[in-house]
């Protein structure tokens, strides 16, 4: 396998964390990782452009391969949601627009893919990653750490020789002909059909 350099985001409002991670063979390296503010005194909407103007810089920067977000948290807060909802969306659409794969995990399923656990805390998955890494202490806001993690989950998931199929793309179930089917029905029942 060629060289993957996955971009991981924990998308936010006010800030959005970020980690690199190039997957090479079966080795995993965090090539950085930190967290973007953003001014909470400008309007919602401005935001929104100040997200996308820094997701557009990391892939000028980066060139990923992949995008891969943490999925919303289903919280009691709806308008938390919907922003959060809205600035998921802004960087989904600007990865597309670069013709960049875009892939979504759940925090329950990230967190598993780093410590085992998915109800760890944050500074679980921060230590974990660390050892994954072998970095020194991280300095970075959590946000940061939920960025790296989201990044080295969806490595994994390459790596992974058990392909699970993401939650993102719908498949289509293959026409039955066997036992079961409708075709079988209609042929072991034909006085069932009604002539109109």
């Amino acid at each position: 396998m060629k060289s993957h350099l996955i971009l991981g985001i924990d998308p936010g409002t006010v800030v959005m964390g970020y980690g690199l991670v190039l997957v090479e063979g079966q080795k995993l390296s965090c090539i950085d990782l930190d967290a973007i503010r953003f001014d909470s005194k400008r309007s919602p909407f401005e935001r929104l452009g100040d997200i996308h103007k820094s997701i557009s810089l990391l892939f000028k920067k980066y060139n990923p391969d992949s995008l891969a977000m943490e999925a919303p948290f289903y919280g009691k807060n709806v308008q938390s949601m919907l922003k959060l909802g809205r600035a998921q969306g802004v960087i989904m659409s600007a990865g597309l627009e670069k013709g960049i794969l875009v892939e979504e995990y759940s925090p329950r399923k990230v967190k598993m893919a780093i410590t085992g656990n998915g109800a760890a805390n944050k500074e679980r998955v921060a230590a974990m990653l660390e050892n994954i890494y072998r970095l020194s202490k991280i300095t970075k806001p959590l946000d940061a750490t939920d960025g790296l993690a989201v990044a080295t989950c969806h490595a994994l998931q390459i790596l992974s020789p058990i392909k699970s199929e993401s939650p993102n793309k719908l498949k289509a179930k293959p026409k039955s002909k066997g036992k079961g089917s409708w075709n079988s029905f209609l042929q072991n029942n034909p006085d069932r059909i009604k002539e109109n």
